[in-house]
């Protein structure tokens, strides 16, 4: 029996609280010092992130915020709000939804204070990332444990892991790139967000299988079954399945890589001149690591890729928009809320 409401709480990333240099530079110090995002020596951190990277990236990424920027706000905050509203009235009244973000505002402090508030007899999390990463995906699940152990009395939790290979996300997917000529283009790109290698030979417990033969991201197996990239590797297949893409038809790569160290491999960026090299002049490209269109979607695909795509010889990258707030997806959330509560 539940004496109380059930909380949800959808979690995404973050984004500065406007596009001015110190709110940026702001929200890059609270992510980069994050551990499990730049994993390296506290010391280490600490001196690359607020000696260099916030000082000097935070004024480039602040003119790249300010091109994202609608009258409304960060469109990542925008749609997660939009979620969060749609979301609400299909659970009912016993529920409470609440957005927050990992790093920024709504904070994950104030979203568990208004559930608990509510006097919640349990609480299902929802990062809002389709593929598990320590990065992301772990940094929200040890970010809720550490503020509830605060609590003395501590409800119910659930963590939803990850959901590469949802039906229903994938569906909006593929509607979302019907509204193409999906026939006028040479190539599609499946482009995921980045993760330095590292990251991933450190998630093999075993030391046995990550990174040891060129295909061991391509099948997901109970070795691996943590593996982002090996999620990623899923979550492709199962669109380009339903789009009825031939292998030769679509490349996986992988975008935003930060430094100098291996990140994970091909880079979207070498696919590119791949591409064009072999003549391609239309690629149509999806970025399903994002549930929401952001400064990584809008501007690194649409706006950087483009440019680097038409100096390369190429014309037209055109981007499949994200989930957004489509109500396929928000069913989808929906579905996935109810099964775990």
């Amino acid at each position: 029996m539940s004496l109380g409401k059930k909380g949800v709480l959808l979690v995404n990333l973050g984004t500065p609280d406007d596009p001015s240099y110190w709110a940026v530079r702001k929200y890059l110090k609270q992510f980069l010092l994050d551990k499990r995002v730049l994993d390296i020596s506290w010391l280490g951190r600490n001196l690359l992130v607020r000696g260099i990277i916030a000082p000097f990236r935070s004024r480039s990424s602040s003119k790249l915020y300010k091109m994202l920027w609608t009258p409304e706000g960060s469109p990542l905050k925008v749609y997660g709000e939009k979620l969060e509203q749609a979301l609400q009235p299909l659970l009912g009244d016993e529920y409470e939804v609440v957005l927050a973000m990992r790093y920024q505002s709504p904070s994950i402090e104030s979203a568990i204070k208004r559930l608990m508030d509510k006097d919640v007899s349990e609480i299902v999390v929802l990062p809002l990332f389709p593929h598990y990463a320590s990065a992301s995906t772990g940094s929200v699940h040890e970010e809720v444990m550490r503020l509830l152990s605060k609590e003395l009395a501590i409800p119910k939790v659930t963590f939803i892991n990850s959901y590469y290979d949802n039906e229903a996300m994938i569906d909006v997917f593929v509607e979302n790139a019907q509204q193409f000529d999906l026939d006028s283009y040479d190539h599609v790109l499946f482009s995921f967000h980045g993760l330095p290698e590292r990251q991933m030979v450190k998630a093999d417990r075993s030391g046995t299988h990550c990174l040891k033969n060129k295909d061991c991201c391509k099948t997901l197996t109970t070795k691996n079954q943590f593996c982002y990239t090996a999620q990623c590797h899923v979550t492709a297949y199962a669109i380009a399945k339903k789009m009825n893409l031939k292998e030769d038809q679509y490349t996986i790569c992988f975008q935003s890589r930060l430094g100098r160290a291996e990140w994970v491999k091909p880079y979207t960026s070498d696919i590119l001149e791949v591409r064009a090299k072999k003549g391609d002049k239309r690629l149509l490209a999806f970025c399903p690591a994002f549930v929401s269109d952001c400064l990584e979607t809008t501007i690194e695909v649409s706006t950087e890729y483009q440019e680097e795509f038409e100096e390369l010889g190429g014309e037209h990258v055109d981007l499949v928009p994200s989930l957004n707030d489509h109500p396929k997806w928000v069913e989808a959330v929906k579905d996935m809320v109810l099964e775990h509560a």
